[in-house]
C-alpha cells in the first residue's frame, strides 16, 4: 500500500510539472524544485516521459478500480435489498465512498490518456452505484412510511425529540393501552388538545439510513435525482393525509359550479385541512427534509418545496375560488371564515416558505389572502346595492317592521361579531379615502341608506299617522339592534343620541297627525268667544268628538307597535293629552244650567273609558314580531 501511495504522489508531481510547464525548460525547472524539496522526488523518478503517463501510477489506479468494481458490482446485482443487512449497507457505502474519493483524487490527471480511460470506467461504475442507491432510497421510504410516531416538541429551540402521545414501550403507562396480554399491547392515540405536535412519518433508524444515502448521492452529483425520489414518495403521503381530512381535490372552475350549501360544507373541511396541514403536516415534512438532507440546505429546501407544492396549491386554489366567487351578501360569513383561517396561518406560511424555492408559495398565499379582503369589501358594496334596489311595492300591514329592516340589522349585528377582522379588512383597503378604509364609516353609510329607503317606503301609506308608526317601528328596531352591541360601539354615542331623537320626533308627528285632530274638537270650546255655548252646541261638539274618537280607534285597531316599552309610552302619552282636554270639557258641560241634574246621560265615555280604549290599541297583527 505504501508503494502504491508513493506512486500516486509521484504521478501528481509529474502532472503538476506538465500542467505548469509551458515548455521543456520550464517543466525541467519545476522538477528540479520538487527534487530539492523532498528526496523522494529524485530526478530519475520525475524525469521520465510525462506525455504517456506513468505506467506504475496507472497500474495503481487500475488496481483500485478493479477492487471497487468487485465490491460494488456484487451489491448492484443483488436481488435482495442491501439495507436489509446493516453490515452490507455499511460495506456498500464504504465502497461508494472509496470510489468517489478515487475519482476526486485522480481527476486532476484526467487529460492523461491512460488515467482518463480508467476514470471513464469509474464514472460508469459510480452511475451504476447511484442507480442502485436510488432504488434503495425509494424502498426505505416506502417501507418506513408504513409506520409513524406522533411526538411533541420540547423547548423553544426546536428540540423535537419529545413526549410521545402514544408509546407502546412505556410499561408504567397503562392508561393509553388496550391490553391483550403483556406481549400484545396496542397503542391508543390520546385526544389532541392543540396543534403543537409533529409527525415522524419515518422511524429514526430509517431517517439515518436515508441521510447516509443522500450524503453519497449529493457527493456524487446526483442531488436532483435524490430530491426527486424523496419528494415523489413524501408528496404521495402528504396528499393522502390531506385527502383523509375530507377535502376534495377540485379545480377553481369545479368549485364555482357547486351549490352554495355544498361549498359551505367544503369550507368547513378546508378550514380543518388547512390548519392541520400548516401546523402539523408541513412542519413535520420540513423537519423530515432537514434530517434527511442534514448539511445540504439547498437540497432540503428543494425537496420540501416539491413535497408541499401540490398540497399548498390545492389549499390556496380553494381559497382563491371563494375569493373570486359570488358577492352575494349571505356568503359574507363563510368568506370571513376563509379569510380568518388564512390570516391566522400566515405566520406558518412565513416560517415554512421563506427560502427561495418556496417564496412563490408564500407570496401566492399573501395575494389570495388580500383578494379575500377585497371580496369582503365587495360583499358590503353588494349589500348597499341590495338596499338601494329594494322596491317600495306595498305597505307593511299595521305599519310594522319591514323585512329589509330586519334583514339588514340582523345581518350587521352578525357581521360585527367579526368586528376586528372587518376593521382589518377595511383598514387595508387600497383606497385612501376614509370612507373606504373605516368600518365605522361604512356601517354609518349603510344605516343612512337603510333609513333613506324606509323613508321612501313610508310614503306609500295613505294615512300620514300610519307612515309615522311605520317609521317609529323600524327606527326603534334599528335602535334596539344597535344599542349595547358591537354595532353601537362602531356607530358611536352621537349616532345613538341622534337616532333616539328621531324616534321621539316620529312619536310627536304621529300624535299631531292623529289624536291632536280629535282633541281639537273639544279644545275649540276653550276660546273666550265660546264660554257661553248652549247645551245643544256642547252636545254636538261631544258627539263629533265621540265619532272621531271611535273612528280613530277603529282605524288604528290593526296598527302595531312591536316594542313593548314604546307601545306603553305611546299609550300613556296619547291618554294623558286626550284625557286632559276631555276632562276639562266634561267639567264645563256639568256647569251648564241646561244640563240638569244628570249631565252624565249626555256622556258616552268616561275619562277612564277613554284611557281603556287607548290602552287596547297598537296590538294589531300587521307587523309581526322580531
Amino acid at each position: 500500500m505504501a508503494e502504491h501511495g508513493e506512486e500516486k504522489l509521484l504521478a501528481v508531481a509529474r502532472h503538476i510539472a506538465k500542467t505548469l510547464g509551458h515548455n521543456d525548460s520550464t517543466a525541467d525547472d519545476i522538477l528540479q524544485i520538487f527534487s530539492n524539496f523532498d528526496g523522494r522526488f529524485s530526478r530519475d523518478k520525475l524525469s521520465e516521459k510525462m506525455g504517456d503517463g506513468d505506467p506504475r501510477s496507472c497500474a495503481a489506479l487500475e488496481h483500485s478500480l478493479k477492487s471497487l468494481e468487485r465490491q460494488i458490482s456484487q451489491y448492484v446485482a443483488a436481488d435482495q435489498p442491501i439495507w436489509a443487512d446493516s453490515a452490507d449497507a455499511g460495506a456498500f457505502l464504504d465502497a461508494v465512498d472509496a470510489l468517489i474519493a478515487t475519482l476526486r483524487e485522480w481527476n486532476p490527471m484526467a487529460n492523461e490518456k491512460s488515467v482518463g480511460a480508467c476514470l471513464d470506467r469509474a464514472e460508469d461504475l459510480l452511475q451504476q452505484a447511484m442507480f442502485r442507491v436510488e432504488d434503495e432510497f425509494r424502498s426505505l421510504m416506502e417501507r418506513g412510511g408504513e409506520s409513524f410516531e406522533l411526538s411533541r416538541p420540547l423547548g423553544a429551540a426546536g428540540e423535537s425529540a419529545g413526549k410521545y402521545l402514544f408509546d407502546s414501550e412505556d410499561e408504567d403507562d397503562e392508561e393509553g393501552m388496550i391490553g391483550c396480554g403483556e406481549d400484545h399491547q396496542i397503542p391508543v392515540a390520546h385526544p389532541l388538545s392543540d396543534f403543537d405536535i409533529l409527525i415522524d412519518a419515518l422511524p429514526s433508524v430509517t431517517i439515518n439510513d436515508l441521510h447516509d444515502i443522500a450524503k453519497r448521492m449529493v457527493a456524487a452529483g446526483f442531488v436532483k435525482e435524490c430530491s426527486h425520489v424523496y419528494s415523489s414518495c413524501r408528496r404521495e403521503f402528504l396528499e393522502e393525509s390531506i385527502s383523509r381530512l375530507g377535502l376534495q381535490k377540485l379545480s377553481i372552475e369545479e368549485i364555482q359550479k357547486m351549490a352554495w350549501c355544498d361549498i359551505e360544507d367544503q369550507i368547513e373541511r378546508w378550514t380543518k385541512a388547512a390548519t392541520v396541514a400548516l401546523r402539523i403536516l408541513f412542519p413535520s415534512e420540513r423537519r423530515l427534509c432537514d434530517r434527511v438532507f442534514f448539511g445540504f440546505s439547498s437540497a432540503a429546501n428543494l425537496s420540501f418545496m416539491e413535497v408541499c407544492r401540490g398540497s399548498t396549491i390545492q389549499l390556496l386554489n380553494f381559497a382563491d375560488a371563494i375569493a373570486i366567487g359570488s358577492r352575494s351578501p349571505e356568503r359574507l360569513f363563510k368568506v370571513l371564515d376563509v379569510f380568518e383561517t388564512l390570516r391566522d396561518l400566515m405566520p406558518e406560511f412565513e416560517a415554512l416558505f421563506s427560502d427561495p424555492y418556496c417564496l412563490i408559495l408564500r407570496n401566492e398565499a399573501i395575494t389570495i389572502w388580500r383578494r379575500l379582503g377585497e371580496a369582503i369589501r365587495a360583499i358590503f358594496m353588494e349589500l348597499e346595492n341590495l338596499i338601494r334596489r329594494d322596491p317600495a311595492k306595498s305597505e307593511v300591514p299595521g305599519g310594522g317592521l319591514h323585512p329589509i329592516t330586519r334583514y339588514v340589522m340582523n345581518y350587521l349585528r352578525a357581521a360585527c361579531r367579526s368586528r376586528q377582522t372587518l376593521e382589518q379588512v377595511f383598514n387595508e383597503s387600497m383606497d385612501d379615502r376614509a370612507s373606504s378604509s373605516s368600518l365605522s364609516v361604512q356601517m354609518a353609510w349603510i344605516m343612512e341608506l337603510l333609513e333613506s329607503n324606509l323613508e321612501v317606503k313610508s310614503r306609500i301609506y295613505r294615512e300620514p299617522a300610519l307612515s309615522f308608526v311605520f317609521m317609529m317601528n323600524n327606527a326603534k328596531y334599528i335602535f334596539s339592534k344597535v344599542r349595547d352591541s358591537e354595532l353601537g360601539l362602531l356607530l358611536g354615542d352621537d349616532w345613538i343620541r341622534k337616532h333616539s331623537a328621531k324616534i321621539r320626533q316620529y312619536q310627536v308627528n304621529y300624535q299631531r297627525s292623529s289624536w291632536n285632530r280629535v282633541s281639537a274638537v273639544l279644545k275649540a270650546d276653550n276660546t273666550s268667544l265660546a264660554q257661553n255655548l248652549s247645551l245643544t252646541a256642547m252636545r254636538e261638539k261631544l258627539k263629533l268628538f265621540d265619532r272621531q274618537f271611535d273612528e280613530t280607534c277603529r282605524t288604528q285597531s290593526t296598527w302595531f307597535i312591536f316594542d313593548e316599552q314604546l307601545r306603553e309610552e305611546l299609550r300613556i302619552s296619547v291618554t294623558e293629552n286626550l284625557s286632559q282636554v276631555y276632562r276639562s270639557f266634561l267639567g264645563r258641560l256639568q256647569n251648564v244650567p241646561e244640563a240638569g241634574k244628570h249631565p252624565e246621560k249626555l256622556i258616552k265615555y268616561t275619562v277612564e273609558e277613554i284611557g281603556a280604549r287607548i290602552n287596547g290599541l297598537f296590538q294589531g297583527n300587521g307587523g309581526g314580531r322580531k
